[in-house]
């Protein structure tokens, strides 16, 4: 693209922001060209968050929580980026069920602010084929492609499959997340020896996290790390 018609483009689009700004997804205020405005994008839930570095819940001190070290999970480190609470969730769910892929770009800047992980590949939590054909596209596979991009880091796409059609989490009790995910995961591509960052939108118990990772271990992944954008407090 020219310098010239760059030019033009910019100016179109900073006219369209000043005739028809977008209103912020959170409280309706302007927000230009942004899915949030400022005040909102600065009071995103759980950015500031010290956390423990294996399952990412937040803890006073940042270091490894006391259930991760009595019971290690199978992966080595999460990263979340926010809480799961307002308007984060309203965001997941417009991007997963209202199609508002335009969120995409935010999700991964605020994601993308972790830094880059110490990994050989990335792959996105996949869906079961059934659930990618209702709703169309794999919202972690969104997230897990720009970031690697970014990372300079490989993308593998369809390098695990999801064999056992799970209920839907959110509908369970957090004590039988972990039995409804087993044995769900199926890894096509080649792990041996890699450190693989895994990619979704939230994280809840971990319970589907944790299987992949196991998943990905039993086929000789070196490492597993987690990037999530939000975690779910633990209830009360």
């Amino acid at each position: 693209m020219s310098n010239q018609v760059l030019g033009w483009r910019v100016w179109l689009e900073a006219g369209a922001n000043i005739l028809f700004p977008q209103q912020c997804f959170a409280c309706g205020a302007p927000s230009g060209s942004e899915v949030l405005c400022p005040v909102c994008a600065a009071g995103l839930p759980g950015a500031d968050l010290l956390r423990c570095p294996c399952c990412a819940l937040p803890v006073p001190d940042g270091v490894t929580c006391g259930s991760c070290l009595r019971e290690p999970p199978p992966f080595e480190r999460t990263v979340a980026a926010l809480d799961y609470g307002f308007p984060v969730d309203r965001l997941v769910h417009a991007l997963k069920y209202g199609h508002r892929l335009a969120i995409t770009r935010l999700f991964v800047d605020r994601m993308a602010a972790a830094g880059v992980p110490e990994a050989d590949l990335v792959v996105p939590l996949p869906l079961h084929v059934s659930r990618l054909r209702s709703r169309g596209f794999n919202q972690a596979a969104e997230l897990g492609r720009a970031l690697a991009r970014r990372w300079g880091i490989p993308f593998v796409c369809d390098g695990i499959e999801r064999d056992v059609n799970t209920v839907p989490q959110a509908g369970l009790p957090w004590k039988d997340r972990a039995a409804n995910v087993s044995g769900a995961f199926r890894v096509t591509t080649r792990v041996e020896g890699l450190r693989v960052v895994v990619v979704d939108d939230v994280m809840t118990t971990g319970a589907t996290l944790a299987e992949l990772a196991r998943t990905l271990k039993g086929v000789g992944a070196l490492s597993v790390e987690n990037r999530v954008l939000a975690r779910t407090p633990p209830p009360g």
